[in-house]
């Protein structure tokens, strides 16, 4: 399987307090689709209240030009209400939703419990199987979590276990405060891949400046072969409230499987476009 780099500007906006105008949004995204990312997490169908950034999707959606790219749409949902929003966009081919495995992370992030989200996830599948599109499940907090709830790589395996009996076919482990080390990495690739391989694992890693290459080289050594991004770093999650880590930098990705002389099938002159539009979108401080 070819390596998959998901471009992910969504979790770059979606914590920024700026509201980012809608057309530098749309132009931004429109930009990233030139590139070639095998899919672009690019925006979300959840309440405004809880992600204002967020509130023009649609909006944005409306003015992509879809025509001559191969990259695959993502849209975050946190629940079926929003799933059944999502899937009356034939343009969005991909929906993804937010499964954490700290009972007090996923009631602030989705508010709801685990087995409420379970349910959840069992329901949006449904969806998405009749209308055609693929579900994502992003194990929110899976190499841990900063509130005392109990973590460790056997709650990992035993949800992934739960999910794959519901016919979820792509799990991204997410580290979502930036807590993942490559031991941890090390173990859990090596073990859920070979035992799930009619899922695909992926990996959504936050990460500090100084941690990205450790956690990249784990996962792949171990045989992930799809990674989320965002240019620059930029973003993480507003329900983290962990200013200390942001998303693994897609340049660093592209830098890493370069030197594995790995072909990403990027075109890097649209990329480099890309880069430099960032610097406009996201503020830096």
């Amino acid at each position: 399987m070819q390596v998959k780099i998901i471009e992910c500007p969504r979790d770059a906006m979606q914590g920024i307090k700026i509201f980012i105008p809608t057309k530098k949004k749309i132009d931004y995204i429109n930009q990233l689709l030139k590139v070639g990312f095998d899919t672009l997490d690019f925006g979300s169908f959840v309440s405004p209240k809880s992600i204002p950034q967020l509130k023009d999707t649609a909006d944005v959606l409306n003015k992509l030009k879809l025509e001559s790219t191969n990259s695959k749409l993502l849209a975050i949902v946190a629940n079926k209400r929003g799933a059944e929003d999502t899937i009356k966009f034939e343009e969005i081919k991909i929906l993804g939703f937010p499964f954490s495995i700290s009972e007090t992370f996923q009631q602030r992030n989705t508010n709801s419990t685990i087995q409420e989200s379970l349910k959840r996830v069992e329901d949006i599948k449904t969806l998405c199987t009749k209308n055609n599109k693929d579900l994502v499940v992003y194990i929110s907090m899976g190499f841990g979590n900063p509130y005392g709830d109990k973590w460790d790589s056997e709650i990992v395996v035993k949800w992934i276990e739960k999910l794959a009996q519901l016919d979820i076919k792509i799990i991204q482990l997410s580290d979502t405060i930036g807590v993942a080390n490559s031991e941890i990495i090390t173990y859990l690739f090596s073990h859920l891949i070979p035992n799930f391989s009619d899922v695909e694992i992926g990996a959504h890693f936050h990460t500090t400046p100084d941690r990205w290459e450790e956690k990249i080289n784990a996962a792949y050594q171990n045989g992930c072969k799809r990674f989320d991004g965002a240019i620059k770093g930029f973003g993480g999650c507003p329900m983290a409230e962990d200013e200390l880590t942001g998303n693994m930098p897609t340049e660093n990705l592209i830098s890493f499987f370069k030197n594995k002389k790995i072909e990403l099938n990027l075109d890097m002159e649209n990329f480099h476009i890309a880069e430099k539009m960032s610097l406009d979108v996201f503020p830096l401080n």
